[in-house]
């Protein structure tokens, strides 16, 4: 099994190869992610609100971080591991975040870094890249930006026609991280008009997840939207490829039956 590589990256840039990102906070979901061949296990920061039921992606520690990219690193074999910072290291300067980062990289063996607002700290990602670590810089309208341009959180999904009047900001932006030392870039909210120019713009990879499509480098994308693994698909039939949460439910549901009449359960020997 060929480990995957940043230049591996880069050359599908080239060659018109898609990259593919998927979101994973757990073992299993990361090992079955790289037996597909995804190229990047992105352990997002997004795990407090999406997966630990908090009210927003802010309220995960770095501690918190590190547990879980530990857990997807032991599922990954080929691969790119990327974890986000939490809110807070970055902010804090570069001090803050090279110490963080490469608490990143020594517990929890990440490859790449991703930093969501990149574009407002340059010198972070000059920082980081001189330390020897990749950064995967996030940009446009972010969970941690999108406030700051008046669009709510639960909103940002949305944004993308508010991305398409920031053209000579966004691209001023993607330049700049690459120069700063980015080896790819995240772009949120592209949309079909100014992803294609931002692509253009720079040699580095461009993907995105929130707003992307077919003009980029490639996509990225929570596995548990792509499988339907939330409780909300219980009550309306998910978007994505799978309605995992229904088949959950219905296992559990049986499994309960069987208890409750005094069978023995599946999977588990008899007397």
């Amino acid at each position: 099994m060929t480990k995957i590589t940043i230049p591996d990256l880069h050359r599908k840039k080239q060659q018109g190869e898609k990259i593919f990102g998927v979101v994973a906070w757990d073992t299993h979901m990361a090992a079955i992610a790289d037996r597909v061949g995804v190229d990047i296990v992105s352990v997002g920061d997004t795990v407090g609100k999406n997966l630990w039921g908090h009210d927003t992606m802010f309220e995960i520690t770095m501690d918190e971080m590190v547990i879980v990219t530990r857990a997807v690193r032991r599922g990954v074999k080929r691969a790119l591991v990327s974890a986000d910072f939490p809110y807070g290291p970055l902010q804090e300067g570069v001090d803050s975040a090279v110490r963080a980062a490469i608490r990143l990289v020594k517990e929890a063996g990440i490859d790449l870094l991703k930093l969501d607002g990149a574009a407002d700290y340059p010198e972070v990602v000059e920082a980081l890249t001189r330390a020897g670590i990749p950064v995967w810089a996030q940009f446009g309208l972010t969970p941690q930006t999108a406030l700051a341009s008046g669009i709510p959180y639960q909103n940002q999904a949305g944004a993308t026609e508010a991305a398409a009047g920031m053209q000579e900001r966004l691209i001023a932006e993607a330049k700049a991280m690459e120069a700063a030392g980015a080896v790819l870039l995240d772009f949120t909210n592209s949309g079909p008009v100014i992803g294609p120019k931002v692509v253009e713009a720079v040699s580095i990879p461009v993907i995105g997840g929130f707003g992307g499509g077919p003009w980029l480098d490639g996509r990225v994308r929570l596995a548990q939207a792509v499988v339907g693994y939330n409780i909300a698909a219980l009550d309306k039939e998910p978007s994505g490829y799978a309605n995992v949460a229904r088949v959950i439910h219905d296992a559990l549901s049986e499994c309960a039956e069987d208890v409750r009449s005094g069978r023995q359960i599946k999977g588990q020997p008899g007397r």
